[in-house]
């Protein structure tokens, strides 16, 4: 067996379950790894540096194929065959209507009892800095029309994690897969995310009703505590997560919470492409920013609302509602049921690209593209740790002199 692939498990029917250790730099020529276990898709670790140079382990984890096999929290999985919601287990393609399980109350959530999350994927290929995973979904399955198969290749590149997905079938079908990594910025043991900050690439989201089923709205987000368009400086990007999360909005009282779909602004014509900006995060702890571009029409923030319950993390770690936050790049909830969601924007010139239908031809498509890219942002001060409380502290040296230093 390869120096970067192990056998993480077994499966109660004595299927292997293997961790993958995909290795790369920062832009600063320090390292990155991801481990990546067969088991949902799931990204297990993504250790990336801190501006100190220091490595941090910023996504939630576990350290069994058994935790992972009794959370229900989507742990850094690959969730689909549809993920999000869809009202009333139900959809309509091509005058036909399908039902499909319901495994959230009425409604159909993450690809449903036994979605993509809980699967074993196949690795069709394996090299230091990525590696390609496949799965089947048969026709029927879940209640789904057609047989799926979805290839993902997640890939470590100058401090990018690359993940690209694409699809075929033999049917039409509908397609929303994403990745349900839970981030947190500071470290995956370090507590709550409301202190780092967020911004959003989005003037519009998708209110919601009951069940987190979209209205079929798509509201402005100005003047409400969903406007995370903020950017402070070149640093300090975006709001603080706790700023307004407790307000009494009424969508955030809903949801516990943020975990809304946000509607990102069109680039290139009325057009998305990979390289579009879609979100900035940052910790002032550790200066660490993380920059995301899809060209996904939608992203899904959650902020962990319902993480208490979960086994303990890596390390014995305890993980507590919104110690962790996750950015889901998607096609909008519940889409199949909104057609007033497709073309998004209006007039789009090709409908096609937000639209979560795959094709019956066999021919491989569909293709999607999400990428999380890491740098250090140094304002003159971190937050630092100190006697029970955060106290500011000066950086040095500042990051420029280090690229510097390295580049010699």
């Amino acid at each position: 067996m390869e120096k970067n692939r192990r056998i993480f498990g077994h499966m109660p029917d004595g299927t292997p379950v293997e961790e993958l250790t995909l290795r790369g730099k920062s832009i600063l020529g320090e390292d990155m790894t991801c481990r990546i276990i067969t088991y949902g898709g799931a990204v297990r670790s993504l250790v990336v540096p801190d501006a100190k140079g220091n490595p941090v382990d910023v996504v939630l984890g576990f350290d069994t194929l058994e935790d992972y096999m009794a959370q229900d929290k989507y742990m850094g999985a690959i969730v689909g065959r549809y993920a999000n919601r869809i009202g009333g287990a139900k959809f309509t393609l091509n005058g036909v209507e399908y039902r499909l399980a319901a495994n959230e109350g009425p409604n159909h959530l993450h690809g449903g009892n036994v979605g993509f999350d809980k699967r074993v994927w196949t690795v069709e290929g394996l090299g230091e800095h990525y590696v390609t995973l496949s799965l089947v979904s048969p026709d029927g399955e879940e209640g789904y029309p057609g047989t799926l198969k979805t290839e993902v290749t997640y890939m470590l590149r100058g401090g990018d994690l690359v993940i690209d997905y694409s699809h075929s079938s033999d049917k039409d079908t509908i397609c929303n897969v994403t990745n349900h990594s839970y981030f947190n910025l500071s470290g995956h043991d370090s507590g709550s995310v409301e202190d780092q900050h967020i911004l959003l690439y989005a003037d519009y989201y998708t209110p919601v009703g009951p069940g987190s089923i979209p209205t079929g709205e798509i509201a402005p987000v100005e003047g409400t505590p969903m406007d995370l368009r903020e950017d402070i400086d070149i640093c300090r990007v975006g709001t603080p997560i706790g700023a307004r999360i407790g307000d009494g909005f009424e969508q955030l009282v809903l949801a516990g919470g943020y975990d809304h779909n946000w509607v990102l602004n069109p680039t290139h014509g009325g057009l998305r492409s990979p390289n579009s900006l879609a979100a900035h995060a940052w910790s002032p702890r550790t200066g660490i920013r993380m920059t995301v571009s899809s060209n996904m029409p939608g992203v899904q923030f959650y902020t962990g609302n319902f993480l208490d319950g979960c086994p303990r993390g890596k390390g014995g770690a305890v993980y507590g509602n919104r110690h962790g936050f996750c950015l889901e790049t998607q096609h909008f909830p519940d889409s199949p049921n909104r057609p007033e969601f497709s073309p998004w924007p209006p007039g789009a010139s090709c409908p096609g690209l937000v639209s979560c239908v795959v094709d019956g031809s066999g021919k491989r498509g569909f293709n999607r593209s999400t990428t999380f890219s890491f740098s250090i942002c140094e304002p003159e001060e971190v937050l630092e740790h100190f006697h029970d409380r955060w106290v500011l502290r000066p950086i040095a040296p500042p990051i420029w002199q280090r690229k510097k230093e390295y580049d010699d």
